[in-house]
This record gives C-alpha cells, structure tokens and sequence, in this order.
C-alpha cells in the first residue's frame, strides 16, 4: 500500500506481513498498543483502530487483561467466508502454457464449488514472497504454487511455515523445494531430457547440443537427461554443447550461443531445447545461418506448447499435460482439504512422451 494511506491501514499491513512472514504464529502474542504506537509513531486512537478490525477480520484475538494475540487463520477466518477459496501462484499467468494449467486448476474447482483466486511472480523470489503474503491476508483454504527459480533455494521458507501454522494445505506443481515437505504434481523432466536426447542418437546423430535455463529444477533435471541419454548410448557428452542459461540470459545467450555453435569446426547436427519458446527462437539463428531444419539442424522442443505447430517447421516436443495437471492438483488438494483419500497425498509424477513432428529426421552423417 502507498504511503498515502491511511495510517491505521499500513499499520493492519505491516502487522498482516508479521504473520504471513511467520514473524508471530498462532498464539504468539502481539506488542502492546503502547509499544506499537511508540514503535510507528502513532497514536493508541490509530493503533487501537488497526488492532480492532484485525480482530473482527479474524487475524488477532484479544483476551481481556492478557492482551492481543494472534489467531488461528483456519478458524475464525474461514468461518468469514474464505473457506471456499484456493490460491495459486505461478510464475506466469498470461503467456505459454500457463493458461492452459490455470484453465485446468479452475475447471476442477468449479466443479466442486471452489473459488480460484490467482497470483503471478513473475519469477521473482520478491513478488513470491508478496504473492504467499495476499493469499494469505485473503484467508484461502488451500494454496497451489509453482515455485519461482526452484533450483535457487527458498528464501520465502517461513512464509510457507506460517501457511503450515495456519492449518492452510499446500500442494506445489512443475517443481517444489526440497526444503518443502508437500505433495507435488509434475512432469518426469529427468526423463523427458532422456526422451528428447535418446530420440536424436538412436537417429544417428553424434553431435547434439542442449540448451537448459538451471535456475528452475525443471531445467537441471532436463539437463541430467540430456547427459544420461548419451551416457546410455554410448557418446562421449562435448562440455561446449551444452549451453546453461539464467531467465535474465534467456533472450541473448542461447542465440549467440548457438551462432558460435554453428560456427565451429564441428557443428551439432541436432538440438535439444529447454522449451518450445526457445526452439522457435532458435530458429531464426538457423535461419540466419542459411540452414534448414531438419536437413541440416534437428530441433527438439519441450512442453508440445500452441507454439510446437504455430510455425512453418512443426517442432517435435516433449509432450506436457498442462490442463490436466491443473486439475489434476485441484483434485489432490481438495481431497486434502476434504479429508479424502491419503494414499495420493504425496503428489503425481506424469511419465513424458514425444510428439514427433517434421523437425526431426535420421541423420545423414
């Protein structure tokens, strides 16, 4: 909130980050109205308004000659309406396959008489932190999350203990931090990479180059497969041909990675990319370099997005279930806030498969 408003309102936020942050749990109680006043320089009129609807909102409690306390969100405050509410937070909304999951997630909620309420990162470990923060100000009952750059640990880990204190399920989808104990719904990256990468050797192809964003697990784990299928078939792996890129690198390095590729003394005969964004920008540096795909280049894409058949060249792609792992993981967590069945409480690995398209083709060395 800006720092026009109202005192009392950026006081009920500042106190609202304390809980979701996991500063004060359930129980704990709050500073008194003396401290807060003196602390934010204002006054007990202010400071008592604040206190005073967080307590109707259901955030504190006040027990007469003991003081403020925080309360327990899955009480009071669902008892206040939000209990049909889950979250999700994804590290994009508008673009990719993004759509595809939250039409998938919401479907499934409607159909059992959940509302969607809907947050993006924009990979951004900040605005997750924000994200995690609003949802739990919105008091819903369960929360969805894709987490933003898995591969670089979870500043936001008390944020996601104050949701565990709070009685609130959370489920995670594509990836989830290891520090997390919660169930997940994704993709076996591992081995759709193998898949990918074993799909261009058994063609005969010797030099095939891999280009992976590493600061998401998706990415490493696609990278493993990547090594693991020419360690399985026998070929030796080129260190060069295998390009890591961060999402802040992922417009200009794979591009001039692949230029400097393209211009060695052995150039990959085929390429296996992170995801079909990539392998259809990669295709204008094929394209700048007078080759074609596939009789000079093969391309592999992943995820088998709008974009693997949107362009002249169809891309062969690692099929992603998208909708269905949406609703999927609306499934699982309402049978967790309904107390349904345990067994699948641990989440749901998809096995991946290859939509081969013309992208493609055995290899002519």
């Amino acid at each position: 909130m800006s720092s026009q408003s109202p005192k009392y309102l950026r006081l009920k936020e500042e106190i609202v980050s304390w809980i979701a942050g996991g500063r004060y749990r359930p129980g704990d109680k709050l500073p008194s109205e003396n401290e807060l006043s003196d602390q934010f320089g204002l006054s007990r009129q202010t400071v008592r308004q604040s206190i005073g609807e967080l307590v109707q909102e259901g955030w504190l409690s006040r027990e007469q000659g003991k003081g403020t306390f925080v309360a327990r969100l899955s009480g009071e405050r669902k008892s206040a309406g939000g209990s049909r509410t889950v979250g999700l937070i994804t590290t994009y909304i508008s673009d990719y396959i993004f759509p595809s999951i939250v039409r998938g997630v919401e479907a499934a909620l409607k159909d059992r008489g959940y509302r969607l309420l809907l947050s993006s990162t924009d990979n951004r470990k900040d605005r997750e932190r924000e994200s995690l923060e609003m949802m739990l100000s919105q008091g819903v009952c369960g929360l969805i999350v894709e987490p933003t750059r898995s591969a670089e640990g979870n500043p936001n880990f008390d944020a996601y203990m104050a949701m565990q204190y709070h009685g609130i399920p959370l489920l995670m989808i594509n990836e989830q931090y290891p520090d997390l104990d919660c169930p997940c719904v994704k993709l076996d990256d591992e081995a759709g990479g193998h898949l990918a990468t074993a799909h261009l050797l058994e063609a005969g192809h010797k030099r095939v180059a891999g280009f992976f964003k590493t600061d998401d697990l998706q990415g490493v784990h696609r990278m493993k497969g990547f090594v693991r299928a020419h360690r399985d078939q026998g070929v030796p792996v080129d260190p060069e041909r295998i390009v890591r890129y961060s999402t802040e690198e992922k417009e200009e390095r794979p591009r001039a990675a692949l230029r400097e590729l393209l211009r060695s003394a052995e150039p990959p005969t085929a390429i296996v990319c992170y995801n079909d964004q990539l392998a259809v920008a990669l295709l204008d540096v094929v394209r700048e370099a007078g080759l074609r795909v596939p009789e000079d280049l093969a391309i592999v894409g992943y995820d088998d997005s709008f974009l693997a058949t949107a362009t002249e060249i169809k891309l062969t792609s690692v099929e992603h279930p998208k909708a269905e792992m949406g609703e999927r993981a609306a499934n699982l967590l309402i049978a967790m806030l309904e107390g349904g069945p345990r067994h699948e409480e641990r989440g749901w690995v998809y096995a991946p498969s290859l939509a081969v398209r013309q992208s493609t083709v055995p290899s002519t060395e």
